[in-house]
């Protein structure tokens, strides 16, 4: 069972990569002239998730039983939230750039937190959660800020 301070110790975690790639990718946005956008995601990522140290989040997190009805409202509360989140919009297709751009940079801590892939994420799980498909306008919005944020891998010689 995770003591409390392992709890804080998750949260902050998460917060600090999401932080990280918020900085990474707001300065790259920064050096191709969104100078505004950049600054922006920069300021979200010192705020992204702080929710989770309130109320139902907190009573859940904090909790030693799996409630899945505490469970259901503590993510409800979350995506409400939290703006880089679909549901807070109603759509991922109604989100605004500086969120896709920050629920990128959020998506990509997960992936490096959890041992899984990014790309399959966005293609599989992420393309039918929130039902949009490699032709959409949001899909290539999210491409572009991951070629952004990602390392390259190495070229073939």
């Amino acid at each position: 069972m995770k003591t409390i301070n392992n709890k804080i110790d998750d949260i902050i975690r998460h917060i600090e990569h999401v932080r990280d790639n918020c900085m990474l990718l707001g300065e790259r946005l920064i050096q191709q002239g969104k100078k505004d956008m950049g600054r922006l995601l920069i300021a979200n990522g010192f705020v992204h998730d702080n929710s989770k140290f309130y109320g139902v989040e907190w009573d859940y997190l904090n909790s030693d039983t799996e409630d899945p009805e505490l469970l259901r409202i503590a993510v409800s509360q979350h995506n409400r939230t939290n703006k880089h989140h679909p549901e807070y919009w109603g759509g991922i297709d109604l989100m605004p750039s500086l969120y896709v751009a920050e629920m990128v940079c959020d998506w990509k801590a997960r992936s490096g937190e959890f041992g899984t892939s990014l790309q399959d994420w966005i293609e599989g799980g992420a393309a039918t959660k929130f039902d949009f498909t490699k032709d959409s306008e949001v899909y290539r919005r999210i491409i572009f800020y991951t070629g952004m944020l990602c390392e390259k891998p190495f070229k073939s010689i």
